[in-house]
């Protein structure tokens, strides 16, 4: 159960307004599970039209995914590795993971129904999904061919015992070779759509980074995730002064071009669901990162 608690800035607002960017779902299913007693405030069914007051306290329950008309669609899937329990892709710059307000064709999610007819909680919209990565970060993403790999590999997201590796190019030369942020990470109240640092409704947030390589104006870095927040690492950059290179939402610095930004997620590890053994993958660099790196190191 998540647990959004109103502070002065929301109050005042419809509750089905504040809740469309927070669950990332249209409207009319908020409205629907209000009605079935999913979304309660302080403990009591509201209609989608009350008005929030400061100090609600918003419960959203686990509800069951309604069917959405998911269409397979034919794509050219990077496929890193496959059995019987799991598929391992590295994700295209400008792919979206999973169905959400306003996408519903031309996801990942697409192009694994058309790749496979076994994937994991195929009755719901996101078949297989058990993490995501930024429509504009790269790299590589596990997916579940079925229910048991799925329960396996997301209690090991769950308990972060999950090795994954990025690698970035940030804003800035950072002087010191490594550093950890430990900053908690949550909506902006300013801007539903950002994620922030901030003690406000937010999650523990733990980031470790090294330094690859300095620039005159940038660094390349490698970062490694204890949690998993929504836009963790670049919120995380963005908080401590080097912001990601290329980003269109956080760090107001010029952008080089459309490509998003200079992140990709570079390694993943995790033991297998069911020969138990460890495993782990790791992926190039995408060619629009590589042309931004470029210019930092001719400059």
């Amino acid at each position: 159960m998540e647990k959004y608690i109103i502070n002065k800035e929301d109050s005042g607002k419809r509750i089905d307004t504040y809740l469309i960017d927070i669950l990332d779902i249209s409207r009319s299913k908020i409205q629907k599970l209000l009605k079935k007693g999913y979304i309660q405030v302080n403990n009591k069914m509201v209609k989608n039209s009350y008005l929030l007051k400061e100090n609600d306290i918003i419960n959203v329950d686990e509800y069951p995914e309604e069917e959405m008309d998911v269409k397979p669609e034919k794509m050219d899937l990077d496929i890193v590795y496959e059995d019987d329990d799991i598929i391992v892709i590295n994700k295209p710059n400008g792919m979206i993971v999973h169905l959400g307000a306003g996408n519903y064709s031309g996801t990942l999610v697409n192009g694994l129904l058309y790749y496979s007819k076994n994937l994991s909680n195929a009755n719901t919209f996101r078949p297989g999904i058990v993490h995501r990565i930024d429509a504009y970060t790269t790299g590589l993403l596990m997916v579940a061919k079925n229910d048991k790999a799925h329960e396996f590999l997301a209690l090991q997201l769950e308990k972060k015992k999950v090795h994954r590796k990025y690698w970035a190019l940030v804003w800035g030369v950072i002087p010191h070779d490594t550093g950890t942020i430990n900053a908690p990470i949550g909506r902006d109240i300013n801007n539903r759509k950002k994620m922030t640092v901030t003690s406000i409704n937010s999650k523990e947030a733990i980031t470790h980074f090294r330094v690859l390589e300095r620039y005159e104006k940038a660094t390349l870095i490698e970062l490694t995730l204890e949690t998993g927040r929504t836009h963790q690492i670049r919120v995380h950059m963005n908080y401590i002064g080097y912001p990601v290179v290329n980003d269109p939402v956080y760090g107001n610095r010029q952008l080089i071009d459309n490509t998003g930004q200079c992140l990709h997620a570079k390694e993943l590890g995790f033991i297998h669901p069911t020969t138990k053994q460890y495993m782990e993958f790791n992926s190039e660099l995408p060619e629009c990162f590589i042309n931004i790196l470029k210019q930092f190191k001719n400059s």
